[in-house]
């Protein structure tokens, strides 16, 4: 590689059809089981000197380009993926325009490394995966589920004070009703099915049927209108073993997932409303964000007038109130354009977790209804709109994010008392009793090990602050606290160190 960037071969793209090109690398295996996967019509290949391959590109114009680079791993892959066929490897590297992003570059996949959140998870005991339960199917342990909840709890707040209404779908539906809404026809690859009395079932992989059921549920006047549903839908997704990875691409997860109905006057509000409630979420956390229209894919329902008329809706809402955003062309879901809501992470890494859809399609499809004041039934528009995306992707990311050093708020322990000697036990329940009043999550670390590595065993798992209590902390009804997040240590009164948890507390404003 190095031999070749010294060189200054210039890459050259020759374009040709798919049968020229199987003739011209009749005697390369690995080019006939690439092109077996082109679609019919203009197949592309790039020379450099000697060397020709099968790509479409685009590259740069010449090797000097590739002077700052690095080799990073190497893996095998079967010919044609399939295991019965020939073993090849495959070399990864990566290129840079000069020295100093190279480097930077792999001081962040190296730090990324540190943050894994497989490995945070394991030391946290956050959660864990389990062979005989089955590939994708995280099992939360108690310092899991205490996160999950507390995150939960805020939402669940947050909702009710922007007038949600909480609900709850079936997970297993008729597949009549997958059919009638498209899920049948365009995203059955992504279901897992079932026959129970010789009907076939779907469970689902989205809440939004539930949501029109609800809707369905009885008559609605435009007076009505906006209705909100939530829900933590628990949906399933058919993904290949090959893809899945730690808590970021699972089959089983949560979506904090909520439907609005409203007229069609009222989408530009309900959006923009919307975008303000995920920058509250988003900054809170620390993230900063953007945002991505996506247009009509290729697998779709409804007429280019509908699509257009709802692409245009969501693009008049950012323009009309200075949002920035870029184009993802055929990246909608089936059903309707939406905005993707992508944040940044402390490693500059984005990742697309809140989703914003309008959706004239299935309120169609439903013939779902509303009388408007003439006393006339007209259509409502549908919403669908998540936050967080899911819980686990979404906890997966603030882990690498923070490198595990949660904020206090949602901390999953976020007190550990530690008592020097059992003489100070009944005070370190005390402190407990108190903080449990508050909300706030502790635990006695009165193991029969030694001081140190008590408080070790707590460092490791990120907890927030640490109470060391001896014959002075219980004499004084005072704490020696570790504030490992502020990298303090400091003696203050039980009474100063509850306010001090009520304080941290109270910083998160959903």
């Amino acid at each position: 590689m190095k031999e070749l960037a010294e060189k200054k071969f210039d890459i050259v793209k020759t374009c040709s059809t798919k049968a020229n090109m199987s003739d011209k690398f009749k005697d390369d295996d690995l080019k006939q089981e690439v092109l077996k996967r082109i679609p019919d019509g203009e197949v592309s290949s790039y020379a450099q000197g000697d060397f020709e391959d099968l790509c479409r590109g685009p590259h740069v114009p010449n090797t000097k380009f590739l002077k700052f680079f690095k080799l990073t791993r190497v893996a095998g892959a079967y010919l044609g993926g399939d295991e019965s066929r020939e073993m090849l490897t495959r070399i990864y590297g990566t290129a840079y325009a000069d020295k100093e992003s190279l480097k930077e570059h792999i001081r962040i996949i190296e730090e990324a490394k540190k943050r894994d959140h497989r490995k945070l998870g394991v030391e946290m005991k956050l959660f864990t995966f389990d062979e005989e339960v089955g590939g994708g199917l995280p099992i939360w342990l108690p310092n899991g589920g205490r996160l999950r909840s507390k995150l939960e709890q805020l939402l669940y707040k947050a909702h009710r004070d922007r007038g949600y209404e909480p609900v709850r779908g079936p997970e297993l539906l008729k597949a009549d009703v997958w059919r009638r809404s498209g899920h049948y026809a365009n995203y059955k690859e992504n279901m897992y099915f079932t026959t129970i009395d010789e009907t076939e079932y779907g469970i689902k992989p989205m809440n939004c049927v539930g949501h029109i059921k609800v809707y369905q549920s009885d008559i609605r006047s435009y007076r009505d209108l906006p209705l909100k549903f939530f829900e933590y839908g628990v949906v399933h997704r058919h993904e290949k073993s090959g893809v899945l990875h730690g808590l970021f691409r699972v089959r089983e997860f949560a979506q904090d997932d909520s439907h609005i109905f409203c007229m069609p006057s009222q989408i530009k509000e309900n959006i923009l409303e919307i975008l303000k409630f995920a920058g509250t979420i988003m900054e809170n956390f620390g993230f900063h964000y953007e945002m991505e229209i996506s247009t009509k894919p290729a697998k779709a329902i409804g007429g280019d007038e509908i699509w257009e008329t709802a692409t245009k809706a969501l693009k008049e809402a950012l323009d009309e109130n200075g949002f920035k955003y870029g184009i993802d062309e055929g990246g909608g879901a089936f059903y309707g354009p939406k905005i993707d809501i992508k944040i940044t992470d402390a490693l500059k890494r984005k990742w697309q977790c809140g989703t914003i859809q309008v959706d004239f399609n299935l309120p169609e499809r439903f013939d779902l209804g509303y009388i408007d004041a003439n006393n006339e039934r007209q259509r409502p528009v549908m919403l669908h709109r998540a936050l967080l995306g899911s819980f686990e992707r979404f906890i997966g990311i603030l882990l690498e994010h923070t490198a595990g050093e949660l904020p206090f708020f949602i901390a999953p322990t976020q007190v550990v008392i530690v008592p020097i000697s059992d003489a100070h036990l009944d005070y370190a329940k005390e402190i407990s009793r108190e903080l449990r009043k508050i909300n706030v999550d502790s635990e006695i670390a009165s193991k029969n090990e030694s001081l140190n590595k008590r408080i070790r065993t707590a460092e490791k798992q990120r907890v927030p602050m640490i109470v060391v209590l001896g014959d002075n902390e219980v004499a004084n009804k005072s704490v020696a606290l570790r504030d490992r997040q502020a990298r303090t240590q400091s003696d203050m009164s039980l009474a100063e160190f509850i306010n001090l948890t009520k304080e941290k507390l109270s910083e998160v404003h959903f």
